[in-house]
């Protein structure tokens, strides 16, 4: 990866950079490349991205976030079956940590489906982008066409961040 890295021209490097800086998605960063001209493969740009960009697990947080809540509304029910903690007050304490519960649950699954999504679509446009440039490869609009493929993926990337 860092060879390729090296054959980029210092605009689309530095443009590179930024969007591996933005995401926190390796398939974003994959797709990117490839659609620059990388030809290595997912776990390289893996390697890489974790190496070079090290960020927070997010998704990891919030999944041991409802770990931890799951265990507190369990720990609650003990504590109100022993008669520890009265029953109306459990109950609604209860009550309050499944509602955060769901929340957190909710915020979790909107994320992955914000990051498929956002993957489906750059998937997509690289796909579509690829095959048009294979079609008009060696033609006398190759060079605009590249040029405009980069303007309409840095569209993508604006509207889908």
């Amino acid at each position: 990866m860092i060879s390729w890295i090296k054959t980029l021209t210092d605009k689309d490097r530095e443009t590179f950079f930024n969007f591996c800086k933005r995401t926190g998605s390796t398939v974003q960063m994959y797709l990117y490349a490839r659609f620059l001209g990388f030809s290595g493969t997912i776990v390289e740009c893996d390697r890489w991205a974790s190496e070079t960009y090290a960020k927070r697990d997010f998704s990891a947080l919030l999944e041991d976030e409802i770990d931890a809540m799951q265990q507190d509304i369990v720990r609650l029910r003990e504590a109100i079956d022993l008669g520890m903690v009265k029953q109306d007050m459990g109950t609604s304490r209860i009550a309050m940590l499944q509602k955060e519960l769901r929340g957190t649950i909710k915020q979790l699954n909107d994320e992955r489906v914000l990051l498929d999504k956002q993957g489906l679509i750059l998937a997509g446009a690289d796909r579509a982008l690829r095959e048009m440039l294979s079609i008009f490869r060696d033609d006398p609009i190759e060079g605009p066409l590249t040029e405009a493929s980069m303007g309409v993926w840095t569209k993508i990337l604006q509207e889908e961040s």
